[in-house]
């Protein structure tokens, strides 16, 4: 792989330990490291900008036939993930008739959002609006609930004003008995058919994620005084909230709510999980 590789990273601490060697100079790669919100970052693969990216998984689902899976690599969660919040004024259960502000920077927790009322607690008559939640707040805005989800969800999850906090993966696991599927890694077909690749694009991301969690406290001095989570927090965070390898459960529950979307008419085909060749 010596030609160099656009390679999108969420610009949220959720994926440091993947990153960090490749960050650190500590693995030598060939990438060129484009940062974005997942929103984005979906935009840039979608309009070819990038020729791999970690992404929502509903970015996957809508253009599946543009990009292969990665395979062991997403960002997932048994539940709790910390970091994906429904924050309301009141149970969610007396949601209807009320307007949930949606983050803009996610497209996969809208949709699980939507799920979650519609198909799970059975309400059918849910405001949403899609705008800046923090700015919203801090302007005086005090809508119903919010969803909210990255290093916005870490700084916000204890505001006093939303008292009832949904962490979303936490929910679908009591609802499924499955992990939830937030991103997957992705890589453009087109690229590889042009010729970008001699190998596997992602094996050094692999590579990387597995020696950021072995170096896990070596990782974590990096967000020294960046985050709202103390030292406990952070380790409990990347060793137990988050998963980074897409194993069968994770699999079993990304296909499961690509089936549960189609059903509820939030998107058009279940896709297939089609993985880059080995």
């Amino acid at each position: 792989m010596s030609k160099t590789i656009s390679l999108g990273r969420i610009a949220f601490i959720n994926v440091l330990p993947v990153y960090y060697a490749l960050e650190e100079g500590i693995l030598s790669h060939p990438f060129n490291l484009v940062y974005g919100i997942p929103s984005a970052l979906n935009d840039k693969m979608k309009n070819g900008e990038l020729a791999v990216s970690s992404c929502s998984c509903m970015e996957y689902a809508r253009r599946w036939r543009n990009y292969y899976l990665a395979s062991d690599l997403c960002i997932a969660s048994p539940g709790p993930v910390m970091s994906v919040l429904l924050l309301s004024q009141a149970p969610l259960t007396e949601a209807d008739g009320h307007e949930i502000l949606f983050s803009g920077q996610s497209h996969t927790s809208v949709v699980l959002t939507k799920l979650l009322l519609q198909e799970r607690l059975g309400l059918k008559h849910v405001r949403f609006r899609t705008g800046q939640v923090r700015e919203s707040l801090e302007a005086g805005e005090k809508p119903w609930a919010v969803l909210t989800i990255g290093d916005e969800a870490l700084s916000l999850r204890k505001h006093p004003d939303y008292p009832i906090r949904t962490d979303l993966a936490c929910a679908w696991k009591e609802w499924t008995g499955l992990p939830f599927v937030f991103a997957v890694w992705i890589i453009s077909r087109n690229a590889a058919q042009e010729g970008l690749f001699t190998g596997d694009p992602t094996e050094l991301i692999r590579q990387s994620r597995s020696w950021g969690l072995a170096h896990l406290e070596q990782c974590l001095s990096k967000l020294q005084g960046k985050t709202p989570l103390c030292q406990e927090e952070l380790f409990y965070y990347y060793s137990q909230a988050l998963c980074f390898s897409l194993g069968p459960k994770e699999c079993q529950g990304l296909q499961l709510f690509y089936e549960k979307s189609v059903k509820a008419g939030l998107l058009e085909e279940v896709p297939p999980l089609t993985f880059f060749p080995a």
